[in-house]
């Protein structure tokens, strides 16, 4: 009887069926910003009706429009320089992933550019 060979890891395995350069690491793929809008894909008003969310590190998330950034009470307020901001700036405006959505979709339907809100611009 012959010895096994111990089981391949994946990385392994694809190196020998040539989906991978041999040393080369494999390239990573992460979102980094999500669109919030109630206005659909395609409306010809719904860049100027949007909120980001973006990512920001250590798994913390952003609410953005255009300079400004939401905090945890719904208020907008200009996003300081990454040199002025303070840890207590930073807590009241970085989220986990799902928080940050939230807020994004609460604050979407009440947008303002020049006095009109998404629901005015809203054509279905």
């Amino acid at each position: 009887m012959t010895d096994p060979k111990p089981a391949m890891t994946m990385r392994e395995i694809t190196d020998a069926l040539g989906h991978a350069t041999p040393g080369v690491p494999r390239a990573t793929v992460q979102a980094t910003r999500y669109e919030v809008s109630i206005l659909p894909e395609g409306d010809i008003n719904r860049s100027l009706f949007t909120i980001n969310v973006e990512y920001r590190g250590d798994d913390r998330w952003a609410v953005v429009r255009h300079r400004d950034c939401l905090n945890a009470a719904g208020e907008w307020s200009y996003e300081l320089r990454p040199s002025e901001r303070e840890d207590d700036w930073l807590d009241q405006r970085r989220f986990d992933l799902g928080t940050a959505l939230d807020l994004a979709k609460k604050a979407a339907p009440h947008i303002v550019v020049n006095g009109h809100t998404p629901l005015d611009a809203y054509h279905p």
